[in-house]
């Protein structure tokens, strides 16, 4: 979840000269006289600099037109690439194989794959975890400055379902960002995708219902789709219901979360609903199997 140490080194050496030419701008630092001197600065000193770029990004521009240290063009290109800058609050909410996984607040959630500088990820623990960082492009890839700052804020079990309930509608409207600039339009999901996120959990079709009834309003063709997913939940209810009746083993068909036909045999059970169903509703049927323990 790092990156390869040729391009950590890349990443300091371009990063502390723009650092740099921002501190003889503005004379933050008296000290920062080359790009290695950076390491030797305290952190809180080094955020004062980094707040100094991130609240006038057209000094990014300057750099690159005035190369003061000489960079070359493919160096240059991925200086300019940090005016697409993601700065804010994110919630770290997975550590996957190749990258950790940074959700932003707001209404409209968005979860970016970021790698690390030479992070040591596993001291991250009892996720989510909220942090305050700044993300920024590199090569292709989503990395944050070299630090954040993480709040030593725990969740309890009703705030951690809303959290991931809000990564999986991010991850089924925009997937997981791995690359910057990011545009929604390029990843805009189909509206059966969006369905089913919304109908994933009971609290998402609570938050999102009046999203699910204007997608079954604008587009019929959906209604197997919502009538599958639903059936699965229904599903869930009625195999309990059945086994405290003493039903252990069967086929059973449901339609509207009314339960049509049962028996021992699938196809029967299709062949049995199907008969009582005008056409047009027969694909909104859904078909389950309760097995015995």
């Amino acid at each position: 979840m790092n990156l390869p140490d040729d391009d950590r080194k890349l990443f300091l050496k371009l990063y502390h000269s723009l650092l740099l030419y921002v501190n003889n701008k503005h004379k933050i630092l008296k000290d920062f006289q080359s790009p290695e001197d950076l390491f030797k600065e305290a952190l809180e000193d080094i955020e004062k600099l980094k707040e100094k770029l991130y609240s006038k990004p057209d000094q990014i521009d300057s750099f690159v037109r005035e190369n003061p240290q000489g960079f070359s063009a493919e160096e240059l290109e991925i200086i300019s690439s940090w005016q697409h800058f993601v700065k804010g609050r994110f919630y770290i909410v997975r550590f996957l194989k190749d990258h950790a996984v940074f959700m932003n607040e707001g209404r409209s959630p968005k979860a970016y794959g970021v790698k690390g500088l030479a992070m040591q990820w596993e001291l991250i623990g009892n996720l989510p975890r909220i942090v305050q960082a700044t993300l920024l492009p590199f090569k292709g890839k989503i990395i944050f400055d070299g630090s954040f700052s993480c709040y030593n804020i725990f969740f309890g079990s009703g705030m951690k379902s809303s959290i991931n309930d809000s990564f999986r509608q991010a991850k089924a409207s925009y997937g997981i960002i791995t690359s910057l600039p990011f545009s929604p339009k390029d990843a805009a999901p189909s509206d059966a995708e969006r369905l089913r996120a919304f109908l994933r959990s009971q609290e998402s079709r609570d938050i999102h219902w009046q999203e699910i009834e204007e997608l079954l309003s604008k587009k019929p063709e959906l209604l197997p789709i919502y009538s599958e997913e639903m059936g699965r939940v229904q599903a869930r209810k009625y195999r309990k219901k059945l086994k405290d009746i003493g039903i252990n083993e069967g086929w059973f068909a449901i339609i509207e979360g009314i339960i049509i036909a049962g028996g021992q045999d699938q196809k029967e059970v299709e062949k049995i609903a199907y008969s009582l169903l005008p056409e047009e509703k027969r694909k909104l049927v859904h078909i389950f199997h309760l097995k015995r323990k």
